[in-house]
């Protein structure tokens, strides 16, 4: 350390590390010894933006109050991270507003992104092909001819667009990558060292949180805003620390330590809130197990989940290949700010949660959200419990009529009963990142092996990891055969399943669940497991470590315990028990010491953007604009920006307006804007038929995203979706009040609404947009002509989405959705916004509902949030900011 300067907020210093000599704005002047490691990231973020004037005095303080002046932080990013179900809109949008900027007299190539911005292909790839060595091999050729429209698009902007890098298909899933290459954790740019504050269009962004980076998963159109140089505006949060003490126990896996704390921490409440992890039990966790964890952020609740950078983070970074050089940055940049962990003093957090790690036991999650946890002792119980229920309300009313189903596969004969496991998938980064459960998996399936033991016929099985990395150290192990011989064969590099791009059942299954309403379920290693998500004939489904997956692919059905009930039957017909077959966790450690090490990373990663042979042969010229095509169904310019003017319009009262949707509790993304397959019956499906696309091309909602007249049509179109409005229907139906309440598609009745000039709303009830930072669940609503979302509370990435879109997020003080709309057939007002014209943000509002009035609150908790409301979203928004400043763009 030599030198130093002061500037405003901070002091300029000076670092020597690794025969480099850097600047950094040092905050340890400004910050008490016991600032969480989340807030003082947040500090040096302001104080390298801001002259040390107001407002960035003000924000230093709203951060050392810890929020308690009230004051909004600006954010900005370091980094920008996409995946492509994401990432294609996004730069959709870019190329529209490019367009826009042309029209409007301005120069388009202000559009463009000004800080590093990386996207991912992975959620396209679905696990169509399964159980044989050509899966992988089909699976891509089926990848590129569905999606080339859309990979021709991103190579347009990968060629157009400065500062923007594209990970091509194939190569993992976006965190994974992230995790173990992209991440920086310390950043230079221009000989000035600061933190890789991470922002990304997935929610699970977060997994980062387990590599000591501060990131979170933002819209897409917040996104956009960010490449172009816009800052976040944000309340500092409470902080909640997370003591860990002790070690996991032999047997109990980081999926297990991850759907306990998503338990305890839903419990809790952390919903909005930094979550930050120290004490002993930290350092007892290697970083494969943090990521782990840090990947189900989004499930807590929490906006991030960060676990300090020490020793075991250096560790990983030299096993993953970073070079030495940026190591030995990371560590004495950590050191000098305050930003290494320290076991035996706690840093003053706003609450404290404990967990004592020797308490955790196996277990799995389900049947239909990440925090139910169910103790594996109890798994058999609490399916009967919940399948009695799914029984009781009618799940499958239209077809049920047993709770068994004669089924014949390969001509044999089987008889499934309600809990038959119809998918086991090893996928997901959450859990392919940590090579201890995927060693533990490849173990126990080499174990059942010779047990002679082998997966049910009924199961689809699918091995779809995040980094190629993986197959290298199952190959090297010779562990692959095994996997195989159990039907897990390699299907892809990429989400697949974890985001309902699990494709088709066996036909056969997926027939009984068609004539009988048998209820099947799925057994994966992701993080998520919503209705309606993973599959749709799928109507439960169980979160479980890797091992456990491969062990219901064995037993092929729910209904069972593991602890005490055989997955079969040896060749001597002895019964072969979990724990007979359950490696041993020196053998799990003595393979992964002989079997991986840091030259695979490398290798792997090489030449990460570069790509296969498909992807470099796909030429498309750099153009300033995107030449669109008019007859795609994968990419069409989007009206958000038709018509813009250079001012924006005054903000009025909402008066009349209809409810299009009314729904319950825990409304996810999934369910406003599905990912999984477009089904027969939907209207995305009508449209793309009456443009003479097969049903066998339909494709996903996901990879079509960049055509918002089938996302239109998608919105609330999930299969499990009930809307209030229209009793005793699902997915995508409400009633038209314009036609005497006729039953009709949401997409039909809000084309009604539009062109009679009548506004919409969404109501809603608590924790509403959970799940996935999916910016369609706000872009689909906003394009139908939703104009308000009134709910009891809001998640709080989706509440960002709707205001990024121009729709208002309401909180009802007194009353719910029931109370507010019995039937959905009443007419809303929304009065007391017009002050928004002044700057002013409302504490409160009117709400009328046929003359009865309730009280809420506006959700636009900052000046800028305001702002962006009311220029009609984040994309006018930048628009008119550049063309009032052009000189201020870095081109």
């Amino acid at each position: 350390m030599a030198g130093s300067g002061l500037d405003a907020l901070g002091t300029l210093a000076r670092l020597d590390v690794a025969g480099q000599s850097l600047t950094y704005h040092r905050v340890g002047r400004l910050a008490p010894a016991d600032l969480p490691v989340t807030l003082r990231i947040l500090l040096e973020n302001v104080a390298r933006f801001h002259d040390g004037t107001s407002p960035g005095d003000d924000q230093v303080q709203a951060i050392l109050s810890r929020g308690a002046s009230g004051t909004p932080i600006d954010l900005y990013a370091s980094r920008v991270f996409l995946h492509d179900t994401n990432g294609v809109p996004t730069v959709v949008d870019l190329a529209a507003m490019r367009d826009a900027m042309a029209a409007l007299g301005g120069d388009p190539g202000l559009v463009n992104p000004v800080i590093a911005s990386e996207l991912v292909i992975d959620h396209s790839v679905i696990a169509d092909v399964f159980g044989r060595p050509d899966a992988l091999t089909r699976n891509v050729e089926l990848e590129y001819a569905r999606n080339g429209e859309r990979y021709r698009f991103l190579r347009w902007g990968q060629q157009s667009l400065r500062k923007f890098a594209v990970v091509p298909p194939g190569t993992g899933i976006m965190h994974q990558v992230n995790v173990e290459h992209l991440a920086r954790v310390v950043m230079v740019e221009d000989g000035l060292a600061f933190p890789d504050v991470c922002l990304g269009t997935d929610s699970h962004t977060t997994m980062v949180n387990g590599l000591g980076v501060l990131g979170w998963g933002i819209g897409g159109i917040e996104a956009e805003a960010a490449m172009l140089g816009q800052s976040m505006s944000a309340l500092v949060p409470d902080v909640v620390g997370v003591r860990l003490t002790g070690e996991l126990p032999a047997g109990a896996t980081a999926t297990d330590l991850v759907l306990t704390l998503t338990e305890l921490l839903r419990a809790h409440g952390v919903i909005g809130k930094f979550v930050e992890f120290h004490g002993t039990g930290v350092s007892a966790l290697p970083v494969a197990d943090r990521v782990t964890v840090a990947n189900m952020s989004p499930e807590f609740g929490s906006t991030c989940a960060l676990f300090p950078v020490d020793d075991e983070t250096l560790r990983y970074l030299r096993f993953t290949g970073r070079s030495e050089a940026q190591v030995a940055l990371v560590e004495a940049y950590a050191k000098e700010q305050g930003l290494w962990h320290h076991p035996a003093s706690a840093p003053r957090f706003t609450e404290t949660v404990g967990l004592d790690l020797c308490t955790v036991v196996p277990s799995l999650a389900g049947p239909s959200r990440p925090e139910d946890r169910v103790p594996l002792d109890q798994a058999k119980s609490r399916f009967r419990t919940a399948v009695a229920s799914i029984r009781q309300q009618g799940a499958n009313s239209d077809t049920r009529t047993t709770d068994t189903a004669t089924v014949v596969i390969d001509g044999t004969t089987h008889e499934l009963r309600d809990g038959a496991v119809a998918v086991a998938a090893i996928t997901s980064c959450t859990n392919t990142s940590n090579p201890a459960v995927m060693v533990g998996a490849g173990l126990l399936a080499r174990n059942a092996v010779r047990a002679g033991l082998r997966s049910k016929p009924w199961v689809k099985t699918t091995l779809s990891p995040g980094s190629r990395v993986v197959m290298d150290y199952y190959r090297r192990a010779g562990l692959i055969p095994d996997l195989e011989a159990l039907g897990f064969h390699l299907a892809g590099f990429g989400c697949m399943t974890c985001i309902g791009a699990s494709g088709p059942l066996i036909g056969a299954v997926s027939q009984a669940v068609a004539d009988t309403g048998l209820t099947v379920t799925s057994v994966l290693s992701g993080n998520r497991n919503f209705e309606g998500r993973i599959q749709p004939d799928v109507a439960m489904n169980y979160l479980a470590s890797p091992p456990l997956v491969i062990a219901y692919a064995l037993t092929g059905t729910m209904d069972i315990d593991l602890r005490t009930e055989p997955l079969g039957h040896d060749l001597q017909g002895d019964p072969v028990h979990l724990h007979d077959i359950w490696p041993d966790p020196a053998e799990i450690e003595a393979v992964m010491a002989g079997n991986i090490d840091a030259a695979m990373f490398t290798d792997a990663y090489a030449n990460v953007f570069a790509g296969d042979s498909r992807w470099q042969d796909i030429s498309v010229p750099a153009t300033e604009s995107f030449a669109w095509d008019e007859d795609s169904t994968y990419i069409r310019r989007p009206p958000y920006l038709d018509d813009m003017t250079l001012e924006p319009e005054a903000v009025k009262d909402i008066t009349g307006a209809r409810v299009l949707v009314k729904l319950g509790d825990k409304v996810t993304t999934d369910h406003i804007s599905p990912a999984g397959a477009i089904v027969a019956s939907s209207a995305a499906a009508g449209y793309l038929t009456e443009l003479g696309v097969p049903a066998s091309d339909f494709n996903t909602y996901a990879s079509r995203r960049g055509n918002h007249q089938v996302m239109m049509r998608g919105a609330f179109a999930n299969v499990r979706l009930r809307n209030q409005v229209a009793p005793g229907t699902r997915g995508g139906r409400t009633r038209d009040f314009l036609a005497d309440g006729r039953e009709s598609s949401i997409h039909d009745a809000a084309a009604a609404y539009r062109a009679a000039g009548v506004p919409m709303v969404v109501v809603a009830g608590k924790d509403y947009g959970g799940g996935s930072s999916r910016d369609w669940a706000a872009k689909g609503p906003a394009l139908l002509g939703v104009r308000v979302v009134i709910a009891q509370s809001f998640e709080r990435i989706h509440r960002s989405n709707l205001i990024a879109m121009g729709v208002l997020p309401v909180e009802l003080i007194d009353g719910g959705p029931h109370d507010l709309a019995p039937t959905g057939a009443e007419t809303i007002t929304v009065s007391g916004l017009e002050t928004l014209n002044t700057g002013h943000i409302p504490a409160t509002v009117r709400v009328l509902s046929d003359g009865r009035e309730f009280t809420a609150r506006v959700r636009l908790d900052t000046p800028r949030e305001a702002d962006y409301f009311r220029h009609g979203g984040v994309m006018p928004y930048v628009l008119r900011g550049l063309l009032a400043h052009p000189a201020e763009t870095d081109k």
